[in-house]
């Protein structure tokens, strides 16, 4: 998938759960982090005319940061950066697991080449996952979800008072705010 779709899932997370801005931030960033093992791309582009051009992209991604591993690293981060421990550390475990299924359904390559991962890594290869129906980046279906977790996230933001803006810069996330309460009334108490 893509990652901004990765954040709006991990940010909604956290926006669902009645965290504050800072373990919602944390929470959003353990749903994107894992496609941190992806940032070999930009040494292959820069390395792909030389004498020695790299792979990075193509060995590691989806094999450093998508296991279990990594996301009990970034579990553990989250715990000890949190002011909500438990239910931030939690919800980031969880995030990181809807990147681990966001991928696994939706992340074929546009040459249709899959990209299994092995779930149980550094511990153990035993447990490759892959999905023989692995829908296509750039398929309707993930285009959907990022409209549909877009259109949540405004929502949020005319009720609530924030958006994933919030992980921007809090003054452009209350203009949006603003902006939509202006053109569709305040939201009424519940």
């Amino acid at each position: 998938m893509n990652p901004i779709t990765h954040l709006l899932v991990g940010w909604s997370v956290g926006a669902a759960s009645g965290l504050d801005r800072r373990d919602r931030v944390i929470v959003a960033i353990t749903g994107v982090i894992p496609d941190v093992d992806g940032l070999g791309l930009a040494a292959d582009l820069l390395t792909a005319g030389s004498s020695q051009p790299t792979d990075l992209w193509g060995e590691y991604h989806h094999v450093l940061g998508h296991n279990l591993g990594f996301g009990l690293l970034c579990t553990g981060f989250a715990f000890a950066l949190a002011r909500r421990r438990a239910r931030t550390g939690t919800l980031a475990l969880l995030s990181f697991h809807l990147h681990l299924l966001g991928d696994l359904v939706g992340a074929r390559g546009p040459d249709g080449e899959q990209w299994p991962f092995s779930y149980l890594s550094p511990f153990s290869d035993a447990w490759i996952w892959v999905w023989s129906g692995q829908w296509a980046l750039n398929a309707w279906p993930n285009f959907a979800l990022t409209l549909a977790l877009l259109f949540l996230a405004l929502r949020c933001a005319w009720r609530h008072g924030y958006s994933p803006l919030e992980l921007l810069s809090r003054r452009a996330d209350a203009e949006v705010a603003n902006a939509l309460r202006q053109r569709f009334g305040l939201p009424r108490a519940p």
